[in-house]
């Protein structure tokens, strides 16, 4: 089953914590015998789990076979905005990867851990593969869920996370307003007030996209799940085909999900050499064919299995930037205190 629980707001401190102390535990480099022995961490987004169990370990065969030291690459995981903060508040991260380019940008800002220019140092603006967003339904689609205005009608229930802290959350939220911006003429305040609507329909906002995986096919609540296309596969697999469906609709988002290296720990444990090349991993062949095989979009397809690419269909995908402007304004205008979501949920979501 899943290895993870919904994690309230009110345990924040307590998972910093926890998380802290694992990765103290588990981010320092010790030598012994005739080799040496290094592990770092990369500090992830909720649904990535799966993928970087697979990732990490290739990586670890790859390293030891080109260098004789045997590498260690830890993973934690939550919400993308959470997992942000634990960077800033004093995880020693090596890397991050993490579900949006705003909570890296976030850490650049509140703790300089991270150099300005990230973007430009990885291959395809530090985005090694993308996704995007689709609707897990129940087996049936007994709503008939089939684009995104269905998410506003009355009877239907959708389990969302919240975007204060899950990009998860953030996605599905931009991936709606961009919907309605572009089906209703550009109009922002009709835009607004379609993504008002449907979190009206929203029961419950877990703090992290597998929170709300939970919520949704454990726990038997709602109708919809908006989700990461991972995410969707993975409860197909997980709890089988004969109890849900994906949907994909006719137009959705175009999701970035950056990487970056974290300068200031990396430099402090001296780890820049293997976190470097853990992340230049992610762009190898090998690495690419492993999101695919995890239902993630490689940026290198060709590399791909054809049946692999064959469940990732060709769907119309806007990219908020070409209609909010950059990270920053995207920020601020809806995720910021003060921005769309509190207004939304100042007025009963």
């Amino acid at each position: 089953m899943f290895d993870g629980n919904p994690i309230k707001l009110g345990a924040a401190t307590h998972r910093r914590a926890a998380l802290l102390g694992l990765a103290l535990a588990a981010g320092l480099a010790v030598t012994g015998g005739a080799q040496a022995q290094t592990e770092i961490l990369n500090v992830s987004y909720d649904p990535t789990r799966e993928l970087y169990r697979d990732i990490n370990a290739a990586f670890s065969e790859e390293w030891k076979a080109k260098t004789g030291e045997t590498i260690t690459v830890r993973a934690a995981h939550g919400g993308s905005g959470a997992q942000a903060r634990t960077v800033i508040d004093g995880i020693p991260a090596d890397v991050v990867t993490l579900g949006i380019p705003s909570d890296i940008d976030a850490i650049v800002k509140l703790s300089k851990k991270i150099s300005p220019d990230w973007r430009s140092k990885l291959p395809n603006e530090a985005l090694p593969y993308t996704s995007t967003v689709v609707f897990l339904v129940r087996k049936g689609n007994p709503k008939g869920v089939k684009d995104w205005a269905d998410l506003t009608k009355p009877d239907v229930k959708v389990i969302t996370p919240n975007p204060k802290t899950s990009a998860g959350g953030r996605w599905n939220f931009l991936a709606a307003w961009g919907y309605a911006y572009e089906k209703d003429g550009k109009d922002k305040e009709k835009a607004n007030a379609f993504v008002g609507q449907i979190y009206k329909n929203v029961p419950v906002l877990d703090t992290g996209a597998r929170g709300s995986t939970v919520t949704f096919a454990q726990r038997g609540l709602g109708d919809v799940l908006p989700t990461w296309e991972n995410e969707a596969f993975l409860v197909l697999e997980e709890f089988g085909k004969d109890k849900f469906d994906i949907v994909v609709p006719p137009t959705s988002i175009y999701a970035e999900p950056p990487v970056a290296l974290v300068d200031a720990n990396a430099d402090k444990r001296g780890t820049r050499k293997q976190a470097e090349a853990y992340l230049q991993f992610l762009y190898s062949d090998k690495a690419q064919a492993i999101f695919a095989k995890h239902h993630y979009r490689p940026i290198k397809r060709e590399v791909a299995k054809p049946e692999d690419l064959a469940l990732l269909p060709e769907i119309k995908l806007f990219k908020i930037e070409d209609l909010q402007g950059s990270w920053d304004d995207i920020q601020k205008a809806n995720f910021d205190n003060g921005g769309l979501f509190d207004q939304l949920s100042k007025a009963g979501r």
